[in-house]
Protein backbone atom coordinates (compact mmCIF):
# COMPACT_ATOMS: atom_id res chain seq x y z
CA UNK A 1 0.00 0.00 0.00
CA UNK A 2 1.15 3.45 -0.62
CA UNK A 3 -0.67 6.78 0.12
CA UNK A 4 -1.00 9.71 -2.25
CA UNK A 5 -2.36 12.84 -1.94
CA UNK A 6 -3.28 15.37 -4.43
CA UNK A 7 -1.53 18.23 -2.70
CA UNK A 8 -2.30 21.24 -4.52
CA UNK A 9 -5.51 22.11 -2.72
CA UNK A 10 -5.38 19.41 0.27
CA UNK A 11 -5.38 21.64 3.55
CA UNK A 12 -2.30 21.24 5.58
CA UNK A 13 -3.94 20.15 8.47
CA UNK A 14 -5.01 17.22 7.02
CA UNK A 15 -1.51 17.04 5.29
CA UNK A 16 0.26 16.92 9.00
CA UNK A 17 -2.10 14.00 10.05
CA UNK A 18 -0.90 11.77 6.93
CA UNK A 19 2.75 12.97 7.82
CA UNK A 20 2.25 11.42 11.60
CA UNK A 21 0.57 8.35 10.19
CA UNK A 22 2.66 7.72 7.63
CA UNK A 23 5.51 8.24 10.25
CA UNK A 24 3.67 5.59 12.51
CA UNK A 25 2.65 3.24 10.10
CA UNK A 26 6.33 3.13 7.22
CA UNK A 27 3.08 3.05 4.65
CA UNK A 28 5.26 5.59 1.92
CA UNK A 29 3.22 8.61 1.49
CA UNK A 30 3.99 10.71 -1.67
CA UNK A 31 2.31 14.21 -2.02
CA UNK A 32 2.46 15.50 -5.61
CA UNK A 33 1.60 19.07 -6.62
CA UNK A 34 2.48 22.07 -9.38
CA UNK A 35 4.59 23.47 -6.71
CA UNK A 36 7.08 22.59 -4.25
CA UNK A 37 5.97 21.49 -1.19
CA UNK A 38 8.39 21.50 2.45
CA UNK A 39 7.24 17.85 4.10
CA UNK A 40 9.36 16.36 7.31
CA UNK A 41 12.60 14.36 6.93
CA UNK A 42 11.63 10.72 6.75
CA UNK A 43 11.84 7.73 4.48
CA UNK A 44 8.09 7.32 4.51
CA UNK A 45 7.67 10.70 2.82
CA UNK A 46 8.52 12.28 -0.42
CA UNK A 47 7.06 15.34 -2.15
CA UNK A 48 6.80 14.97 -6.03
CA UNK A 49 6.16 18.39 -8.04
CA UNK A 50 5.27 17.57 -11.26
CA UNK A 51 4.92 20.26 -14.18
CA UNK A 52 2.42 23.12 -13.73
CA UNK A 53 -0.79 22.83 -16.31
CA UNK A 54 -4.19 21.68 -16.25
CA UNK A 55 -4.82 18.35 -13.71
CA UNK A 56 -0.94 17.18 -14.14
CA UNK A 57 -0.87 16.16 -10.89
CA UNK A 58 -4.10 14.56 -11.05
CA UNK A 59 -2.87 12.80 -13.96
CA UNK A 60 0.18 11.34 -12.13
CA UNK A 61 -1.85 10.15 -9.45
CA UNK A 62 -4.36 8.14 -11.91
CA UNK A 63 -1.18 6.62 -13.57
CA UNK A 64 0.60 5.55 -10.35
CA UNK A 65 -2.11 4.82 -7.78
CA UNK A 66 -2.46 0.63 -7.91
CA UNK A 67 -5.04 -1.24 -6.23
CA UNK A 68 -4.56 -1.57 -2.86
CA UNK A 69 -3.44 2.14 -2.31
CA UNK A 70 -5.12 4.56 -1.05
CA UNK A 71 -5.74 8.59 -2.55
CA UNK A 72 -6.43 11.38 -0.93
CA UNK A 73 -8.01 14.01 -2.70
CA UNK A 74 -11.18 16.28 -3.22
CA UNK A 75 -10.89 16.03 -7.24
CA UNK A 76 -14.14 13.82 -8.13
CA UNK A 77 -13.17 12.51 -11.97
CA UNK A 78 -9.40 11.60 -10.17
CA UNK A 79 -11.22 9.57 -7.67
CA UNK A 80 -13.47 7.96 -10.00
CA UNK A 81 -10.56 6.68 -12.25
CA UNK A 82 -8.55 5.57 -9.32
CA UNK A 83 -11.51 3.61 -7.57
CA UNK A 84 -12.01 1.90 -11.47
CA UNK A 85 -8.27 0.87 -10.76
CA UNK A 86 -8.68 -0.89 -6.87
CA UNK A 87 -7.75 1.82 -4.98
CA UNK A 88 -9.43 3.27 -1.97
CA UNK A 89 -10.40 7.43 -1.71
CA UNK A 90 -11.09 9.79 0.96
CA UNK A 91 -11.44 12.93 0.57
CA UNK A 92 -10.26 15.79 3.05
CA UNK A 93 -13.04 16.12 4.92
CA UNK A 94 -13.50 12.50 5.82
CA UNK A 95 -15.75 11.20 3.08
CA UNK A 96 -14.87 7.39 1.79
CA UNK A 97 -15.40 7.59 -1.68
CA UNK A 98 -16.49 4.07 -3.44
CA UNK A 99 -17.59 2.28 -6.24
CA UNK A 100 -21.23 2.39 -4.96
CA UNK A 101 -21.00 6.53 -4.31
CA UNK A 102 -18.70 7.65 -7.03
CA UNK A 103 -20.96 7.89 -9.78
CA UNK A 104 -23.45 9.91 -7.71
CA UNK A 105 -20.88 12.48 -6.98
CA UNK A 106 -20.06 12.71 -10.56
CA UNK A 107 -22.88 13.30 -11.83
CA UNK A 108 -23.44 16.20 -9.20
CA UNK A 109 -20.20 17.76 -9.76
CA UNK A 110 -20.69 17.78 -14.13
CA UNK A 111 -24.64 19.37 -12.93
CA UNK A 112 -22.86 21.98 -10.55
CA UNK A 113 -20.33 22.88 -13.40
CA UNK A 114 -22.89 23.41 -15.86
CA UNK A 115 -24.96 25.51 -13.82
CA UNK A 116 -21.71 27.63 -13.44
CA UNK A 117 -21.26 27.67 -17.20
CA UNK A 118 -24.33 28.92 -17.76
CA UNK A 119 -23.73 31.60 -15.01
CA UNK A 120 -25.84 30.59 -11.97
CA UNK A 121 -23.66 31.53 -8.80
CA UNK A 122 -23.69 27.86 -7.09
CA UNK A 123 -21.14 29.39 -3.97
CA UNK A 124 -18.00 27.27 -2.53
CA UNK A 125 -17.70 24.42 -0.56
CA UNK A 126 -18.40 25.30 3.17
CA UNK A 127 -15.40 26.43 5.57
CA UNK A 128 -13.19 23.46 6.28
CA UNK A 129 -13.83 22.43 9.98
CA UNK A 130 -12.53 20.79 13.43
CA UNK A 131 -15.48 18.28 12.62
CA UNK A 132 -13.95 17.61 9.20
CA UNK A 133 -10.38 17.50 10.38
CA UNK A 134 -11.75 14.52 12.85
CA UNK A 135 -13.90 12.72 10.38
CA UNK A 136 -10.67 12.54 8.06
CA UNK A 137 -8.46 11.05 11.51
CA UNK A 138 -11.52 9.06 12.00
CA UNK A 139 -11.37 7.74 8.21
CA UNK A 140 -7.90 7.47 7.76
CA UNK A 141 -7.36 5.04 11.64
CA UNK A 142 -10.78 2.81 9.89
CA UNK A 143 -8.73 2.08 6.78
CA UNK A 144 -5.36 1.70 8.49
CA UNK A 145 -6.35 -0.49 10.80
CA UNK A 146 -7.82 -2.79 8.39
CA UNK A 147 -4.21 -2.95 5.93
CA UNK A 148 -2.70 -3.16 8.99
CA UNK A 149 -4.52 -6.36 10.55
CA UNK A 150 -4.57 -7.67 7.13
CA UNK A 151 -0.80 -7.45 6.61
CA UNK A 152 0.97 -7.93 10.18
CA UNK A 153 4.54 -7.32 10.32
Amino acid sequence: MRIWVDADACPAVIKEILYRAAARTGIPLTLVANRMLRVPLSPWIRALQVPGGFDVADQHIAMEARAGDLVITADIPLAAQVIARGATVIDPRGELLTGANIMVRLTMRNFMDGLRSSGVETGGPAAFSKADRQAFANQLDTILAKQCSSHPG
